[in-house]
C-alpha cells in the first residue's frame, strides 16, 4: 500500500488529448510516496477545500506561487549525447563534411571517461534546467562512456532510455571510430542491456537500455540482425535514424532492393515501442506498418530542417495511428531546448502545407492540410512522448509519474504576463511555449523528487 506523501498547489497546463490542452486553475495534485499522482482536485470540487488545509496543516504542501504555472516533464525522445560539444556548429555544412570533419572526430574522444563524464553531466544538467525529465539518448560506439551516461542520469535524477551506438561496417565508417567487429558490436550491446538495466532498477525514476544501431548504412547484415535478435531476446527498446535523408533512403534501398523501414522489420528492429527517428520520407504503406507495430516517430523538427532535404508530415503520421513524439536531435538541431523544438514543429507544418517557392503556382507549392497546431506540438513534447515510450509520463493524471517544471512568467528579463491583455488561459500557454527562456523554468521534479530548484542557486 501507498500513501499520499505530498501535494501541489497551482495552475497546471497539460495535453492529456492529442490536439487541445487542459487547464487546471488552483487544482492539487496530490503525490503519493512513489512519486506517483494519486489524485487531482479541482477548485471547487467537494474535498479540494479539506485535503488542501490538511496539506497546509501536515506541511506537506508545496505552492506554486503568484505567477507561476506548472507543466509536465517534457520528453525528448531522440539526443547524441557525445554531439554536445559541437551543437551550432558546422549546420552550414552538407551532411556528409558535418559527420566526417566534425561528428566522428568529436564522438571519438569519448573512449576518455573524464572527458565523458564532463560532457555528460553537462548535458543532463543544461537539458533539466530546460524543462526534460525524460530524455532518450544515443550514446557514442563506447560501452564504458555509455554506461557512464546512464549512471550519471540516474545520479542527478533524470529519467533516461541509454544506447551505446553501433556502427560496425569498416567501408562506411572511419578506422579510428567504428565497432571491431560484428560479434563485439552485439556483445558489448548486450552487456550494455544488463548494466543499464541494474542501474534503473536501483534509481527511482527509472533508466533504460536501447539497442542503438546508428542507421543501416554504418551497419553490417551481420550486426543488425543480432541487434534484432537481442531486442527480441530482452524485449529492449530500438532506436536508430530511418529515411533521414535522400541519400539514407537511396543507399538502403539500393542494397536491399526495399526501403528503410522493411529492412528494418525484416532484422527485427522495428517493434513495440521502437523509435525512428526523422522518417520525412515514410509512405502511407510504411506509415500504417508504423501504426500496426507500435513503432514510434521522434520528429525532430529543426534537424530536419538541416539535414533531411523534408518536413515529416505529422499531422498524416497522426491520422495513421503512428505514435509521437518530439526531439532535439543535438546536435542535428541545434538548441536543447524542447521549448524551441515545439516552436519549430508548427512553424515546419505551416511550411509543408504552404510550400515555400513563391515563384510556382500557390495550389502547387505546398502538401495542403498538413499544419498541427501548439496544443499538438505541446502534446508531442509530453503526453506523445511519454505514449511512445510506453510510460506513464507527460500529464497529470492519477497513475502518472509526477514530473513537473514550474514556470514562472514574470522575470525580470523575460516577462511572459502580456500585461493583462489577452489573458484567456491558451493565451498564457502560447506565450510560455513561445517565449519562455531556460530562466523561467525555476523548478525540476521528477518522479515527486525536486531535482532543480534555481530559486535556491
Amino acid at each position: 500500500m501507498t500513501h499520499v506523501a505530498s501535494a501541489f498547489y497551482g495552475s497546471f497546463f497539460h495535453a492529456p488529448v492529442y490536439g487541445s490542452f487542459e487547464y487546471l486553475e488552483n487544482a492539487l495534485i496530490e503525490v503519493d510516496e512513489r512519486g506517483t499522482i494519486a489524485r487531482v482536485l479541482r477548485e471547487g470540487e467537494p474535498e479540494h477545500a479539506e485535503a488542501l488545509a490538511a496539506h497546509r496543516t501536515r506541511g506537506t504542501l508545496t505552492e506554486l506561487g503568484a505567477n507561476r504555472y506548472g507543466l509536465p516533464g517534457f520528453v525528448d525522445i531522440h539526443v547524441h549525447a557525445p554531439q554536445w560539444p559541437q551543437a551550432a556548429l558546422a549546420l552550414d555544412e552538407p551532411l556528409y563534411l558535418w559527420l566526417e570533419q566534425r561528428t566522428f572526430p568529436l564522438e571519438s574522444r569519448f573512449a576518455d571517461l573524464d572527458f565523458a563524464r564532463t560532457v555528460y553531466r553537462d548535458l543532463v544538467q543544461q537539458l533539466m534546467a530546460r524543462g526534460s525529465t525524460t530524455t532518450v539518448y544515443l550514446g557514442s560506439a563506447h560501452l564504458e562512456s555509455s554506461i557512464e551516461l546512464a549512471a550519471i542520469c540516474a545520479e542527478l535524477g533524470q529519467r533516461a532510455l541509454v544506447g551505446k551506438t553501433v556502427m560496425d561496417d569498416p567501408a562506411a565508417n572511419p578506422d579510428y571510430y567504428r565497432d571491431a567487429s560484428p560479434a563485439q558490436a552485439v556483445a558489448d550491446t548486450e552487456t550494455l542491456i544488463r548494466e543499464v538495466e541494474g542501474i534503473g532498477r536501483a534509481s527511482r525514476q527509472g533508466i533504460w537500455p536501447v539497442v542503438t544501431p546508428r542507421f543501416i548504412p554504418s551497419c553490417t547484415d551481420e550486426v543488425l540482425r543480432g541487434l534484432g535478435q537481442l531486442a527480441e531476446r530482452y524485449g529492449a527498446y530500438v532506436q536508430t535514424h530511418c529515411n533521414e535523408g535522400q541519400w539514407e533512403h537511396d543507399v538502403v534501398l539500393e542494397r536491399f532492393g526495399k526501403t528503410d523501414p522493411y529492412a528494418l522489420r525484416d532484422f527485427g528492429l522495428l517493434r513495440e515501442h521502437s523509435i525512428m527517428a526523422h522518417c520525412p520520407y515514410l509512405t502511407d504503406d510504411e506509415g500504417e506498418m508504423f501504426a500496426e507495430l507500435g513503432v514510434a516517430v521522434a520528429h525532430c523538427p529543426m534537424a530536419n530542417s538541416y539535414f533531411s532535404s523534408a518536413v515529416a508530415p505529422i499531422k498524416r503520421f497522426r491520422q495513421q495511428g503512428i505514435n509521437v513524439g518530439l526531439g532535439t536531435d543535438i546536435s542535428g538541431g541545434y538548441s536543447p531546448s524542447m521549448y524551441e523544438n515545439i516552436r519549430q514543429a508548427v512553424l515546419v507544418s505551416r511550411l509543408l502545407e504552404t510550400g515555400v517557392d513563391a515563384q510556382r503556382p500557390a495550389d502547387e507549392r505546398g502538401l495542403g492540410d498538413a499544419r498541427i497546431s501548439l496544443a499538438e506540438a505541446f502534446w508531442l513534447a509530453t503526453a506523445g512522448g511519454g505514449q511512445s515510450l510506453g510510460l506513464p509520463v507527460g500529464t497529470f493524471e492519477p497513475g502518472q509519474a509526477f514530473d513537473l517544471q514550474v514556470v514562472d512568467v514574470k522575470r525580470r528579463d523575460s516577462d511572459l504576463t502580456g500585461f493583462g491583455v489577452f489573458d484567456q488561459p491558451a493565451d498564457r500557454l502560447a506565450r510560455i511555449l513561445y517565449l519562455a527562456t531556460p530562466d523561467n523554468v525555476r523548478k525540476v521534479y521528477v518522479q515527486g523528487r525536486l531535482v532543480r530548484d534555481k530559486d535556491a542557486e
